[in-house]
């Protein structure tokens, strides 16, 4: 089941913040990719800057996918600015799962097409945060 937190100010940040919820099946990666389009266009950001965003969190979300743990669900937190978006995607893995190395393709993308990236393993949760900022801001 999906489940949609509307866009609220995080205190701590200042943010706008939306949380989505998604099975952790690739089925429904189409809704964290229109998600993200829709933020970024909110952001006004370019036509490019969008689709480089929506295939880098299509990428990080293959990555967790890979380690996730059967019934998982995918968290993903967008934190909206005056300049960038942020995306961060959670899922919980299976034992000793282990994300891509960073000098793996899959993270040479992620870092050609965000601002940064990064990602945390503990326990029996991944994350992988991607930071865009808007060209010209």
């Amino acid at each position: 089941m999906s489940q949609l937190t509307d866009t609220h100010p995080d205190p701590a940040i200042g943010d706008d913040v939306v949380m989505l919820t998604v099975p952790a099946d690739g089925g429904y990666l189409g809704v964290l990719r229109t998600a993200t389009a829709g933020l970024a266009a909110r952001l006004h950001f370019a036509l490019d800057e969008i689709e480089d965003l929506r295939i880098a969190v299509d990428e990080a979300c293959a990555m967790l996918l890979a380690i996730a743990t059967r019934g998982a669900e995918l968290d993903c937190r967008f934190a909206v600015t005056e300049d960038a978006l942020t995306v961060e995607v959670t899922v919980t893995t299976v034992r000793g799962a282990k994300l891509p190395a960073e000098s793996s393709f899959a993270w040479k993308v992620l870092t050609a097409l965000t601002s940064s990236a990064a990602a945390e393993a503990t326990g029996q949760r991944a994350t992988i945060r991607l930071v865009t900022r808007r060209t010209g801001a």
